[in-house]
């Protein structure tokens, strides 16, 4: 493949750009193996495709990356979404924001990655899926990854560390609940930095969580780059109003490090601040409707759903284990003895979980 003229030209007329690693272009957008944002000019917005490693057919994965370089120096906040295949809207979010953000009132760098899953995005599936395998992994748990290991070892280590990694001062990283499920707007966080950006994204509920291992945003964070996971809504569609309060929420998020002009905006009120969480569970298997609404506040042992079996009639109700706040509901009403129905939230005055049981 070639590059483009206009690459060309730049290319040679500007060694610094050796740290990112142009590979050619696909309709006119340069394919890249590595991206440094120090690279890229001041004041402007550069569409890229990174190629992460190869399918099994021998073709490069190829992930859409959107930079928006201020016409001021700042901080360097990445934007990724779509590392589970089935979770949507973070990916019209990131496109809004590559339209929007003006690079003449920048001050810093914006990287967007809205679609860091594609074999996942192709299948509508959670997991990273090239193949028939019947035990795909999590790509959310694999970071961050080792460049020449398994296939996705090597997929999750190419873009640590070719392209999150050495662009990122700070991160969000954005989702939906997967396939049969609901959540409110909803942020993880882990320390007092993290819990601040959170509050100024303005989510419904604010979950303190160590996380799990491998995450984007628990593996930035230990490296010393803030990062949150932001969760909106519900899978496989585009929410109009999810995806406008994660603009608004990130646009603020974006004043609070200076890196846009304007008023900042508080958390609301109604924000929901937990550190504990517990799943209500269906027993027996059957069809089940909620009693409750997604966000309700509940107390212990209030009903908030019912099983009925193949007839109609009640077998069970399925009540809350603990009082809080519903973050987190079953969509779809069949269910198996054993399924989660709903998460509960909560905050524990336990010193030792101020920042996640």
């Amino acid at each position: 493949m070639r590059l483009p003229l206009a690459a060309l030209a730049l290319l040679a007329a500007a060694p610094a750009l050796a740290a990112t690693e142009a590979a050619g272009s696909l309709d006119g957008i340069t394919i890249i193996d590595r991206l440094d944002v120090n690279d890229i000019a001041a004041g402007s917005v550069q569409r890229f495709w990174f190629r992460a490693g190869m399918s099994p057919v021998g073709q490069p994965w190829l992930i859409p990356v959107i930079v928006v370089k201020g016409a001021q120096p700042g901080p360097r906040l990445v934007l990724t979404a779509g590392i589970h295949g089935d979770e949507l809207n973070g990916i019209a979010v990131l496109h809004r924001l590559g339209a929007t953000i003006d690079p003449a009132k920048l001050a810093g760098t914006v990287t967007m990655v809205p679609g860091l899953n594609p074999p996942g995005l192709l299948q509508s599936t959670r997991q990273w899926t090239p193949d028939w395998s019947r035990s795909a992994p999590n790509l959310n748990r694999e970071l961050p990854g080792k460049e020449g290991g398994s296939a996705i070892a090597d997929f999750a280590g190419r873009l640590w560390s070719r392209l999150i990694r050495p662009n990122a001062d700070s991160a969000v990283d954005l989702h939906t609940q997967s396939r049969g499920t609901a959540y409110m707007m909803y942020a993880f966080a882990s320390t007092p930095r993290t819990r601040h950006m959170a509050e100024l994204v303005a989510p419904d509920i604010i979950k303190m969580d160590k996380g799990d291992k491998g995450t984007v945003e628990n593996t930035l964070t230990d490296d010393g780059v803030p990062a949150i996971t932001l969760e909106l809504g519900r899978p496989e569609m585009f929410d109009d109003t999810m995806i406008a309060r994660a603009e608004s929420g990130l646009t603020n998020l974006m004043r609070e490090m200076k890196m846009l002009p304007g008023k900042l905006t508080p958390p609301p009120a109604s924000l929901t601040i937990a550190n504990d969480i517990i799943a209500a569970r269906a027993s027996k298997p059957g069809w089940m409707r909620l009693l409750l609404p997604l966000g309700s506040p509940v107390k212990k042992d209030q009903p908030i759903a019912e099983v009925r079996d193949a007839f109609g009639g009640l077998v069970e109700t399925v009540t809350a284990p603990a009082a809080g706040r519903i973050n987190m509901i079953t969509t779809d009403p069949r269910v198996a003895a054993g399924d989660t129905i709903a998460r509960i939230v909560w905050w524990s005055p336990d010193p030792a979980c101020a920042n996640g049981c």
